[in-house]
């Protein structure tokens, strides 16, 4: 196996055994780097701050995550102006947040008839949102509900 110090400095291809007499000598552990090159790559380095180091890369890269949320939002077919304008405000708001949003249409019994009725407020609620947010698809019909999810301008 091919044998490096904690400094990057090589020390050559030995055996374990002398690769870990190696590593007694300088007082740390040897640490299996690359296991599938060949020949594998062992460093000999302290094995507490080894540990430590891949713990704090793993809590830099969740830090630097974004985390998308989904809000959904219910219309109803027969939606007056002034509630459609208030689920639009907050629709804004969320999207202003950096949040996807699922607008959706639940149709009640003989509301199902008239599915084009709730398509069309769903393409007025995706046009009044247009400056923060566009729409991935057109809307589809799951059940009785009839939905879009819009998604944040970047």
């Amino acid at each position: 196996m091919r044998v490096v110090t904690d400094d990057g400095k090589p020390l050559g291809i030995m055996s374990i055994v002398e690769a870990q007499a190696k590593a007694d000598e300088y007082g740390m552990d040897l640490v299996l780097i690359v296991p599938n090159a060949t020949p594998p790559v062992c460093k000999i380095i302290d094995y507490g701050k080894f540990l430590f180091e891949q713990t704090k890369k793993i809590k830099d890269a969740k830090k630097k995550q974004k985390v998308v949320t989904v809000k959904e939002i219910w219309l109803k077919p027969k939606i007056e102006e002034h509630d459609f304008n208030f689920k639009l405000k907050n629709a804004s708001k969320f999207l202003q947040d950096g949040d996807k949003v699922k607008v959706t249409v639940r149709f009640r019994g003989r509301e199902m008839n008239y599915a084009d009725t709730g398509k069309d407020v769903l393409l007025k609620f995706a046009q009044a949102l247009k400056e923060f947010g566009e729409f991935e698809k057109n809307p589809k019909m799951e059940g009785r509900n009839m939905g879009i999810v819009i998604n944040p301008k970047a």
